[in-house]
């Protein structure tokens, strides 16, 4: 698993890097509160994505990927690629449907999903044309995750990480000639979403083609295994739509304020990295053998699957998220503050990014618990769990909206509900008795947390001491005759302190042994 996770890890922090200019590109070219267009950007890169985590990447791939792994597991590769046939056919016909009425209602829907937009005529009329330009995303990413999870059944990882890569890479190259005008540049951007779609699409049938899987186009049939994927994935389409209700909340609040959905989108880019890296990766790697040990009744692996699974992603997310809350401003300011992405900017995503960032471990867990229901076929728990996360959440940010938290109560009141979601989901597994963390995680995870607690303390003094530290990097810099990059190089040497620090707190603890690291290496080679 963690060969696995650690191939899909590496090529999502590739396409995280090209991502992260991407997003230096666009911040600098739209900004967030001078102008309409970074608002009406990120509103029609969000509502495509909506749609993608809940039929796509959520409830199908949930119900899909268990039920090709088993095939693949008890029946062979050609009933395995009969099923993915019709499940592509099915997903494809659905959500080409759902894009066509979604871009013919589109001046309807922005009226309920941005209430705020209406007060600003040229904000609300951008948002929908771009979001009627990226709608056909959806079905390309549906087809794309499909042939994802087929991909990973196999034990290829290589192309789902890679396949990310092409949104970044497309989506820089489309905005980087329009940098001088930010509604040029939204327009652009939003094309360059479209483009990326289909080419993720080709690239992973292209793949899927390539690792042997005859998985072909058919007219859409309701086969039963087709109805039993169906019937799996409804629970869960309930309750990631019921998440949903969150996003829809937050982008209704943020809507309010000039900036609020670029402020949320910004501080999203930074704590989604260690989710994106960590549990997403880890998650993917988990349920096909998850899937494969449940099937088999082969407890001890089920116990070492998660047990690893959740020692892995915590010894990675928990040391992120201690510097995301110790230096948020720190951060945002270093990365993003420049050409239209003002100060204020600045520390309103500082404020947002640090009550997402103690959320973390909580969106973490999430992606490594709920294959554990997946894996059994119980999508209902999730649901239910879900539709918690929903009443907690959206309470939190309404009432920390209200009373005067602005855009980082919303991120607030998402990770209240996150944590509501990870312990229901970790409860309910402990008392059904699924899943109990052995002694050796148990001692291992509070290990981490003492050394995650030595980075944050490194950290959080490197940013209280940010105007001497990036002093002497300037005026190094000047000595060299350079005048740019001073605050940039201060927050990389100081991410780079506080990296070496929990290392080494690791190994002191013993959160990691010499000996384990020698023995990955010699399993590697």
């Amino acid at each position: 698993m963690l060969r696995s996770s650690a191939i899909f890890s590496a090529l999502t922090l590739v396409s995280r890097v090209v991502g992260f200019a991407r997003d230096l590109a666009i911040s600098y070219a739209m900004g967030a509160s001078a102008s309409p267009a970074a608002d009406a950007y990120n509103t029609a890169l969000s509502f495509p994505n909506l749609f993608r985590r809940i039929f796509a990447e959520g409830a199908f791939a949930a119900a899909f990927v268990p039920a090709y792994a088993k095939t693949l597991e008890t029946e062979g590769p050609e009933a395995a690629d009969r099923i993915a046939t019709d499940a592509l056919a099915a997903v494809a016909m659905v959500t080409v449907v759902l894009t066509i009425a979604a871009q013919l209602a589109m001046p309807w829907i922005m009226t309920v999903i941005n209430i705020g937009f209406l007060d600003d005529p040229a904000r609300f009329k951008l948002a929908v044309v771009l979001t009627q330009i990226t709608m056909p995303y959806l079905p390309c990413m549906a087809i794309a995750a499909l042939l994802s999870g087929a991909l990973n059944a196999r034990g290829r990882f290589i192309v789902s990480g890679a396949y990310p890569i092409l949104l970044n890479l497309i989506m820089l190259a489309c905005v980087l000639p329009a940098a001088g005008n930010q509604v040029e540049a939204a327009y652009a951007a939003s094309w360059g979403v479209l483009a990326a779609g289909i080419a993720q699409a080709g690239l992973c049938w292209w793949a899927v083609r390539k690792a042997g899987a005859n998985i072909g186009l058919a007219l859409p049939r309701l086969t039963p295994a087709v109805k039993a994927i169906i019937i799996t994935a409804v629970p869960a389409a309930i309750g990631n739509s019921a998440t949903q209700i969150n996003v829809f909340i937050s982008g209704n609040l943020a809507s309010f304020q000039a900036g609020g959905r670029t402020w949320l989108a910004t501080a999203d880019r930074l704590y989604q990295l260690p989710l994106g890296l960590v549990g997403v990766a880890i998650g993917i790697a988990l349920l096909p053998r998850l899937s494969a040990a449940v099937a088999s009744e082969n407890h001890q692996q089920q116990q070492s699957s998660m047990d690893e699974a959740l020692t892995l992603s915590m010894a990675l997310t928990l040391p992120a998220a201690a510097a995301l809350m110790a230096m948020p401003y720190f951060l945002i300011d270093a990365l993003f503050t420049r050409g239209a992405f003002l100060q204020v900017d600045a520390e309103q995503t500082a404020a947002a990014l640090f009550h997402f960032a103690w959320g973390v471990p909580a969106f973490v867990l999430i992606r490594i618990l709920a294959p554990a229901f997946f894996a059994r076929r119980d999508t209902r728990s999730p649901m239910i769990f879900a539709l918690v996360n929903v009443a907690v959440g959206s309470a939190g940010m309404l009432a920390l909206y209200n009373l005067g938290l602005g855009v980082p109560g919303i991120a607030a009141g998402t990770s209240i509900g996150a944590w509501c979601n990870a312990l229901l989901l970790g409860g309910f597994l402990w008392r059904r008795g699924y899943y109990r963390p052995s002694v050796a995680a148990t001692s291992r995870l509070a290990r981490i947390v003492l050394a995650s607690a030595g980075l944050a303390v490194v950290v959080a003094v490197a940013s209280r001491a940010r105007p001497w530290l990036q002093g002497g990097v300037e005026a190094g810099l000047s000595a060299l005759g350079s005048v740019h990059g001073g605050k940039e190089i201060t927050v990389v040497l100081v991410a780079a302190a506080g990296a070496l620090t929990y290392i080494a707190m690791a190994f002191v603890t013993r959160a990691i042994t010499p000996a384990e690291v020698k023995g990955l290496v010699r399993r590697s080679r």
